[in-house]
């Protein structure tokens, strides 16, 4: 996978619907990439147009390996350490109040995955931490200290795992005879207690990383902040293009875009219809956008993708 790691899913599908029209990025536009990683849609949107893109990852790595990029689009990238979340505040320091275009490829990237030492696969060994700002609450933490019913529903909720009470248990009768610090520790007591691979054919560990990662970072209440504040920041006509890779990200995504365009759901015969709000967004695509099959074949980690694109109402300046 190591040839992969830097290859963002969905690219060319992203960079066309920060456009109107699906035409792609404008001269003389602001783009955001709330999550700069490697930089992989960054130079995109940058090599599509004679542009400026503000990117913005919470991860020191992906914010010291932005140098290169910085050089060859000097004036146009502007990398910003901190957390898309906070877009509105960070681009305000910088004087911008409006832009065109904000793109998300949420979870975690294949870097920090590829990374041994940053402890969030269990594809090699190391430490339990999935710190994606390297500070804070780290799994170990977690997974030490937490009660056994709150570490059961936390795995239940963030990993949708159905024997999250079997792991949690495991968890606490192993860190009683000595505390769990590596993801291969991790992984096989949870195997043990989950038992083989179901029909998915996915690794038993798999819901309880993705759970413990989920809660570490807070990553869903980020992404409630993020769209919320990528649909304060869009200029009238502006888009956000959002990718996301398991059904806990897209519910959070495509539930934000319908309300925000109108779509409230209806009441039953039981309860009263509920009360519809002003749109605010368009929705550029309903359904979201996957990826082909040769996408697929090529990059294994665009599975499971989806992009969903809105793009904001109000009066485009002539």
């Amino acid at each position: 996978m190591s040839g992969q790691r830097h290859q963002p899913v969905l690219l060319a599908e992203v960079v066309a619907a920060l456009g109107a029209d699906n035409l792609g990025p404008q001269d003389g536009a602001i783009y955001v990439d709330g999550t700069f990683g490697a930089g992989g849609y960054s130079r995109a949107i940058l090599q599509a147009a004679n542009c400026t893109v503000f990117a913005i990852d919470r991860d020191p790595n992906a914010i010291a390996g932005a140098g290169d990029l910085v050089k060859e689009f000097a004036g146009r990238l502007h990398v910003i350490q901190g957390r898309f979340g906070d877009m509105v505040e960070l681009l305000k320091d910088r004087g911008i109040s409006a832009v065109q275009g904000v793109t998300l490829d949420l979870g975690v990237s294949s870097m920090q995955l590829d990374e041994a030492e940053r402890g969030f696969s269990f594809r090699f060994d190391g430490p339990l931490d999935m710190r994606m700002e390297q500070a804070g609450e780290s799994a170990a933490d977690i997974v030490n200290s937490m009660a056994e019913r709150p570490l059961a529903d936390l795995i239940f909720t963030f990993g949708e795992e159905k024997k999250a009470r079997r792991v949690a248990k495991a968890i606490v009768a192993a860190r009683a005879l000595a505390p769990i610090t590596t993801t291969a520790g991790l992984a096989e007591i949870v195997r043990r207690a989950v038992g083989p691979s179901g029909p998915d054919r996915i690794d038993p560990a798999t819901r309880t990383f993705q759970a413990l990662r989920i809660a570490v970072n807070d990553e869903l209440g980020e992404i409630d902040r993020g769209l919320d504040a990528a649909e304060m920041l869009l200029a009238p006509g502006g888009r956000m293009a959002i990718v996301s890779f398991h059904s806990l990200e897209d519910r959070r995504v495509k539930h934000f875009m319908r309300e925000r365009a109108g779509r409230n759901p209806k009441g039953s015969r039981h309860l009263p219809d509920i009360a519809e709000t002003p749109a605010t967004l368009r929705l550029v695509s309903a359904q979201g956008i996957t990826p082909s099959d040769a996408e697929i074949a090529a990059n294994p980690r665009a599975r499971s993708s989806r992009l969903r694109v809105a793009e904001k109402l109000g009066e485009v300046a002539a």
